[in-house]
C-alpha cells in the first residue's frame, strides 16, 4: 500500500521524492500481471501484459479476500494490440481503446493477447464496490464523445466518457479517455481539483521522443512531474491536475469517491496560480 503526503509534506519535497510518492512508473511488463495499492480511496492499479499464455487476476493476500472482485469493481482499458478478457467463462474480444467494466462478486478474470508479438496492455482500476453491476464491455464508437478546447489555445482533444452514470453503470468508478488533436498539447486548463473524490491518471501513446510535464500541487503552490509513456500519477483531492506535453498524447483518467458526478469540482482562476 502507497501512503501519500499530505499538501503541507508536498511543498518541501524535491522532485525524487515527489517522482516516489505520486508517480507510478512500473505497472507493464511483457507476460506479468502487476498491481499496485495507494490509499486514494482505496483504489488498486494493475498491469497486465499477456504474451504467449493467458495471465489471471490473482487476489493478493492483503486484500483478505476469496477473490479479486469479491468487495471490489473494477475497469479495464486496453492500450495496446488485440486482446481478450475473460469474466467467469464469458470471453470479451478487446481490441485497443476497448473498456470492459466488471462487477463486484466476478470471481475469475483472466487475460490474453491475440499476438504475442503485439501483445494487449491492460490497464487496471478498481474501487471498493457498494452495489454490483453487469460486466460490460465498450468500444471507442460506442463511447460519449465530448469535443473540448480550441487550436488558439492549444487544448482541442475529444474526451471518451466510457464508464458513468450516464453511460456504463457502476458503484463509484468514473472512467474514459481523453486524446489530444495534432498541434494541441494542454488539458484541463484553467484547472480544477476535487473535493469529493480522487483522480488517477494514466498517459499513453507518448511518443519516444517526447514528455508530458504533469502540473500538481495547491493551486498557489504548484509543482510538476515529468511523465513518459505508460506511466501514471495519483492525484489527491486537494490537487489540481493538469498537463502539457511536448507532443499530442493520450490519457486515461478514473476516479473514484464520495459521488460520480462528472462536473463536480471546483475551477481555479489563472490568476490564483502559483
Amino acid at each position: 500500500m502507497r501512503f501519500l503526503p499530505n499538501a503541507e509534506q508536498v511543498r518541501n519535497m524535491d522532485t525524487q521524492a515527489l517522482r516516489g510518492a505520486f508517480l507510478v512508473d512500473d505497472l507493464f511488463q511483457a507476460g506479468e500481471a502487476r498491481l499496485r495499492f495507494a490509499d486514494l480511496d482505496r483504489v488498486v492499479l494493475g498491469g497486465v501484459t499477456p504474451t504467449s499464455q493467458p495471465l489471471a487476476l490473482e487476489t493478493p493476500a492483503q486484500m483478505a479476500a476469496a477473490f479479486f472482485c469479491e468487495r471490489r469493481e473494477l475497469g479495464v482499458l486496453n492500450i495496446g494490440g488485440a486482446g481478450w478478457v475473460e469474466v467467469d467463462g464469458t470471453r470479451h474480444a478487446m481490441a485497443n481503446r476497448d473498456g470492459l467494466y466488471v462487477g463486484r462478486g466476478s470471481r475469475e478474470v483472466r487475460f490474453g493477447s491475440d499476438d504475442a508479438q503485439r501483445p494487449a496492455k491492460f490497464y487496471l482500476v478498481s474501487y471498493p464496490a457498494h452495489a454490483s453491476y453487469p460486466t460490460a464491455h465498450v468500444s471507442r464508437a460506442e463511447a460519449n464523445v465530448t469535443e473540448l478546447g480550441s487550436q488558439e489555445e492549444a487544448n482541442r482533444r475529444k474526451l471518451y466518457k466510457y464508464f458513468h452514470p450516464q453511460g456504463i453503470q457502476t458503484a463509484q468508478l468514473v472512467m474514459g479517455f481523453t486524446q489530444m488533436e495534432p498541434g494541441s498539447v494542454w488539458n484541463t486548463m484553467p484547472c480544477h481539483t476535487h473535493t469529493r473524490r480522487t483522480e488517477v491518471y494514466l498517459y499513453f501513446d507518448v511518443p519516444d521522443d517526447a514528455v508530458v510535464f504533469h502540473l500538481m500541487g495547491e493551486p498557489d503552490q504548484t509543482r510538476d512531474l515529468v511523465v513518459r509513456d505508460a506511466q501514471v500519477v495519483l492525484s489527491p483531492a486537494w490537487s489540481i491536475h493538469s498537463g502539457c506535453g511536448t507532443r499530442a498524447y493520450t490519457f486515461c483518467w478514473a476516479m473514484g469517491g464520495e459521488n460520480q458526478d462528472f462536473a463536480d469540482m471546483q475551477h481555479v482562476s489563472m490568476q490564483d496560480l502559483r
